[in-house]
């Protein structure tokens, strides 16, 4: 027997789901149905420690991105590879980061969320170390399950924290989004000192990211093999989520604005050392802009949902960070900083903001489970074309300054699709209980 669930649609209702935003994101878990009783939460010490690895698993998942941007010359110069061909390895994490999405909360329900990040951190430690020897199919190839573990671990972190800290979602959501801006500034910032006090060469400083991911490695493996597995059987489907337009608005939205995000993952301290700023300058400066992202990434979400709707908000974040952009492009040298600062700033709330308008534009938990699915799925998968034009618009006209049609195109398509998302409605899908 099938039986439709729809959350009431009162203002009462959306407050609730929205303060459990956090909750709400993708959940490995979504689709099951546990045994009816309270959720036992970790205490003490244990819940410590659980917090504190959540929080090290997110500071892994982003030095993957910004540690090859600030030596992409390097890597180019020694290995031989093209633009076209650096265009396409730094946009491989993430095409993969669409294309794994999927798989994790059926790798989560087989052998339960905590093994499965064990897992991609394996992976994830394994790739990044392999990054730093080999010939160039090794370094693909490395880069390649690198990022298909970050992808999994994108997933998971959410439903982990709903399940243990249900009652610290938001602090524990800030946390981990806190770090992962801290580790891609920290790669941005430190990769360059690492090759010259430490390795004493672009590959090693590669690989040395291997490290903090082997150490949460170890952190992890006790709690991992000790957990158990949460999920029952599957008793929810949702359907006509793929056929609605606003869902298709609010995926085109989460992928075009990261498009630009991994533009400047990927090519920002590139296109400075262009402009003549020198490598470590150059790597300061990224780590500055993404380190901006954590103010509104904390802030947005919290801004957005107290109006009335978020078009507004949504098309002034984009204006933001493509008159950001341009201006780190044209602007004289002297500005870049401000021009850096201001990009994070848009930028940081534009990521916030597309997190919170699946959970806005869901009717339940289930559905916006499913959305954001697919919004990260497709959306990550037309995020990857974005850092790969700007390769290719380097290669195709010896500099950067074209690219800024790219960023312009980017910023109007995320703007068009961010009026239709901001609109103060649900999508049109449904959450089916099947019964026995």
């Amino acid at each position: 027997m099938n039986q439709t669930f729809r959350d009431p649609n009162s203002s009462a209702h959306q407050v609730a789901a929205i303060n459990g935003l956090e909750d709400q994101l993708i959940d490995a878990e979504a689709d099951s149905v546990p045994e009816p009783q309270p959720p036992v939460l970790p205490r003490g010490a244990a819940r410590f420690v659980l917090g504190a690895s959540l929080v090290l698993i997110a500071f892994n998942l982003r030095p993957l991105f910004s540690s090859l941007s600030v030596l992409l010359p390097e890597v180019m110069r020694d290995t031989g590879l093209t633009t076209a061909g650096a265009s396409l390895l730094t946009t491989l994490p993430v095409l993969c980061l669409g294309l794994f999405a999927p798989l994790a909360p059926k790798l989560a329900q087989r052998f339960g969320a905590e093994r499965t990040l064990l897992g991609a951190l394996a992976l994830l430690a394994l790739g990044t170390v392999l990054r730093g020897f080999g010939p160039v199919p090794v370094l693909f190839l490395s880069t390649f399950a690198a990022g298909a573990a970050i992808a999994i671990g994108n997933v998971l972190l959410p439903g982990l924290v709903k399940r243990d800290f249900a009652d610290k979602a938001a602090i524990m959501t800030g946390l981990y989004t806190m770090a992962l801006c801290a580790g891609a500034a920290g790669a941005a910032g430190l990769t360059l000192p690492l090759e010259h006090g430490v390795t004493g060469s672009w590959s090693g400083a590669l690989a040395i990211w291997a490290l903090p991911a082997f150490i949460v490695l170890l952190i992890w493996m006790p709690q991992a093999l000790g957990s158990k597995a949460q999920v029952r059987h599957t008793g929810f489907r949702v359907v006509g989520l793929w056929r609605d337009r606003l869902a298709w608005q609010v995926t085109l939205f989460m992928g075009l604005q990261s498009a630009l995000a991994y533009c400047i993952f990927g090519w920002l301290a590139p296109i400075l050392r262009e402009r003549g700023f020198d490598p470590a300058t150059a790597g300061v400066i990224v780590s500055v802009s993404i380190m901006t992202q954590v103010v509104t990434c904390l802030l947005v979400p919290s801004f957005a949902i107290r109006r009335k709707d978020q078009r507004g908000i949504n098309v002034a974040l984009i204006a933001a960070a493509v008159i950001a952009l341009l201006g780190i492009l044209f602007a004289p040298p002297s500005t870049v900083i401000f021009w850096a600062i201001l990009q994070g700033f848009g930028q940081g709330g534009l990521i916030a903001v597309a997190m919170t308008l699946i959970v806005l534009r869901s009717p339940d938990s289930h559905v916006a489970a499913h959305l954001s699915g697919m919004a990260q799925g497709v959306g990550y998968v037309l995020a990857a074309i974005g850092p790969l034009l700007v390769g290719l618009i380097r290669d195709w006209t010896g500099s950067f300054d074209a690219a800024a049609i790219l960023f312009v195109t980017l910023g109007l398509g995320a703007a068009i699709m961010g009026f239709g998302a901001g609109r103060a409605l649900h999508v049109g899908a449904r959450t089916i209980r099947i019964d026995g």
